[in-house]
């Protein structure tokens, strides 16, 4: 059910044959996101994500959406800190269409500067929008805490100046340098012929023939630190953290088992302590994040100013109870059953399919099944998960980010000491 082929330009194409759906996804994931961004030009992966929908030699933005949705079909991109992805996902006999949109707007886009002044103030109002946000603001402003001198601690939307100060001929050296086959994966799952799907993709995306140039991605060290930034909100927004692991590691379940029990069911314990038993928030969760090479495990929590303080050091105690007595034989069966349906559950779409083999050829370069990813949870130990614990929750190894009605004097430096 899983092929790998390379088109003829080299581009790599992964699918996943699911007979029974009657849906077809396809996702073009260029390997470039935000981290490959020098400082003067952040956000520009993220705006030329839009541009990519302004408009072709053979359609304007209006005839694109026009023509998926007279299909019945959806067409979107988003951009992460390591790669930008354009998808459809239609209906398997609409599949030609689909990839002949999604090449005509990546491989022939105008990217007229008209538009591109429209577009400028469109990305110029999002920024604004997650500013105004605060439960979506902290995550940035703790990322750029722990990396403050790392472009994986800048924003992917950019900043208010760099999105300002960006021209055209920067777009244009931008896709030219990374848009090139080698740093393209293009992942397919649903019902389709496959002979077919090879013979379409080559027709169209095996036109590409940029040369490219080399990505440059500097590894961050993780800054211990306790970041406030007064707003005046009715909520203290919180972010507690620390370094994580890499997309591949090799504790990789381990550190999904240490998220679970930590924050990231009802069931978890920062759930049951900090709002069942203590009722100081209503919402706190952690969660994990992987990069190429390095990670983070994070705790979110939104509370009153007046308890802030208190939520962290329950945060902390967390830490602390598990580093010393590990977690329970309940919680490490618990934990595999809740990661295994999350898992099986995850792929009940096209989509789901498509973004996940993709992601297994950008950072393993090879197809991993489910039964293999279910029998890595199955290894995980109790013992495992108190180790892992035991090394990444160390003083040295905190931050902290509170956003919200209090001044940095009001939170004392020992609020990390564990």
């Amino acid at each position: 059910m899983y092929r790998k082929d390379t088109l003829s330009n080299g581009i790599r194409v992964v699918s996943e044959t699911l007979p029974k759906s009657r849906s077809v996804s396809i996702g073009v994931w260029v390997k470039v996101g935000s981290r490959h961004e020098p400082p003067e030009i952040g956000g520009i992966s993220h705006f030329i994500e839009h541009l990519f929908f302004k408009g072709t030699q053979k359609r304007t933005a209006k005839d694109i959406a026009i023509e998926m949705d007279s299909i019945g079909g959806e067409m979107n991109a988003f951009t992460s800190q390591e790669t930008t992805t354009y998808y459809a996902k239609v209906v398997d006999e609409h599949l030609p269409v689909a990839i002949d949109i999604l090449s005509d707007i990546l491989l022939g886009s105008k990217f007229d500067p008209v538009e591109m002044e429209k577009e400028r103030k469109v990305i110029l109002e999002e920024i604004k929008g997650v500013e105004d946000t605060p439960d979506d603001y902290i995550h940035e402003l703790f990322t750029s805490t722990v990396w403050p001198d790392n472009s994986l601690g800048r924003p992917i939307l950019g900043t208010k100046d760099t999105i300002k100060s960006l021209k055209h001929k920067n777009i244009i050296t931008y896709i030219d340098n990374y848009y090139s086959p080698k740093e393209i994966v293009i992942s397919v799952a649903g019902n389709f012929e496959h002979a077919r799907l090879i013979e379409l993709l080559n027709m169209s995306f095996g036109k590409l023939s940029r040369a490219g140039i080399l990505k440059q991605e500097g590894t961050p060290a993780f800054t211990r630190a306790v970041l406030v930034k007064k707003k005046q909100l009715e909520q203290v927004q919180l972010c507690i953290g620390c370094k994580g692991l890499n997309y591949t590691h090799e504790d990789r379940y381990v550190i999904s088992a240490l998220n679970t029990v930590l924050g990231n069911s009802m069931s978890s314990r920062l759930f049951q302590e900090i709002r069942e038993q203590n009722a100081l928030a209503y919402s706190i969760y952690s969660y994990v994040t992987s990069y190429r090479d390095t990670g983070l495990l994070t705790v979110y929590a939104g509370t009153d100013p007046s308890n802030a303080l208190e939520v962290a050091r329950l945060v902390l105690k967390e830490f602390v109870k598990i580093k010393e007595e590990g977690i329970t034989p309940a919680e490490e069966a618990r934990v595999k059953n809740q990661i295994k349906g999350s898992l099986v559950l995850s792929l009940e779409s096209s989509s789901s399919h498509m973004s996940r083999i993709a992601r297994q050829e950008i950072y393993y370069g090879k197809y991993l099944s489910m039964d293999d990813i279910i029998k890595g949870v199955e290894k995980v130990t109790a013992e495992q998960v108190q180790r892992l614990a035991q090394q990444l929750f160390s003083r040295e190894n905190l931050s902290l980010t509170i956003l919200g009605p209090l001044s940095r004097a009001d939170v004392p430096d020992s609020v990390l000491e564990i």
